[in-house]
């Protein structure tokens, strides 16, 4: 009796059934105290155990068992969602290790957001999420992937006020080059692009131009004035804003799978 008891125990992640071999017990998973350990600023860093690129990341920062804040920006392509959120509301339902969130972009469309919690610390969580868009009552989007989560504990939202200037540090960037340019973050979310014309600084002509910034990741969208052009969309992830200093990286995804590294750094402008 002793002995099956202690085979049962060292069992316990796989099965063990009663002496008649019927009915097998299920393993009972760990509670990982999620509902406590989540508080906090979370960006994803990995999908299905691959590196997100940064145009393609999102912040949540949940900010007590039953709220959440989201920041992302999607860019519009065929068959899939477009967005544009600066901490859009959402609440949370915690069920153990299962993590339910459930948001309202507009008036016709909801966002099922389920996670199983598979690990968490205090530095990172990993998920199996399963996402569900629905628009008018029909589901208009839906996918399940893996998740890597990591902490964030840097908010730079007010640390980029003011006019930058700096350049590309990197061999390649979607939209760098190497020559100077100056960037000025208003306290509306909006920002000015300016690039040096026959020794003078310029003001890029602009519909309009926007940003967030959620933790250390920093959201842009503009659109040149002009019949035509397209609007743009451009993420960073702000690497320190120190000493009058200021630092972006970004993981850069090319057409054919490829990807790099782009980096810039600025300096605060004071005169």
């Amino acid at each position: 009796m002793l002995a099956a008891i202690l085979i049962c125990g060292a069992s316990v992640f796989t099965s063990c059934t009663n002496g008649n071999g019927d009915n097998p017990v299920i393993p009972v998973e760990p509670d990982l105290n999620v509902a406590e350990k989540i508080i906090g600023r979370w960006m994803i860093a990995e999908r299905n155990g691959q590196p997100v690129p940064t145009n393609q990341k999102q912040v949540f920062n949940f900010t007590s068992a039953t709220k959440v804040f989201v920041s992302l920006s999607i860019s519009a392509k065929p068959g899939m969602p477009s967005s544009w959120a600066d901490n859009l509301e959402s609440d949370v339902t915690i069920n153990g290790n299962f993590v339910t969130i459930t948001g309202h972009p507009d008036e016709t469309t909801s966002i099922l957001d389920e996670n199983e919690i598979t690990s968490i610390n205090d530095n990172e969580f990993t998920t199996k999420r399963k996402l569900t868009m629905t628009k008018n009552g029909e589901v208009s989007f839906s996918t399940e992937m893996t998740l890597r989560f990591v902490k964030v504990t840097a908010d730079y939202c007010a640390d980029i006020f003011g006019m930058w200037e700096g350049r590309m540090t990197s061999e390649q960037s979607e939209y760098g080059d190497v020559e100077t340019h100056r960037w000025e973050y208003m306290t509306d979310d909006t920002f000015n692009f300016f690039r040096k014309v026959d020794g003078q600084w310029q003001i890029s002509d602009d519909d309009y131009a926007d940003y967030f910034v959620a933790g250390n990741l920093l959201c842009t969208r503009w659109k040149n004035a002009g019949e035509g052009n397209e609007e743009h969309r451009e993420w960073w992830e702000i690497e320190s804003i120190e000493n009058g200093v200021m630092k972006w990286k970004a993981l850069r995804q090319k057409e054919d799978g490829s990807t790099y590294t782009a980096t810039f750094e600025m300096k605060k402008v004071t005169e």
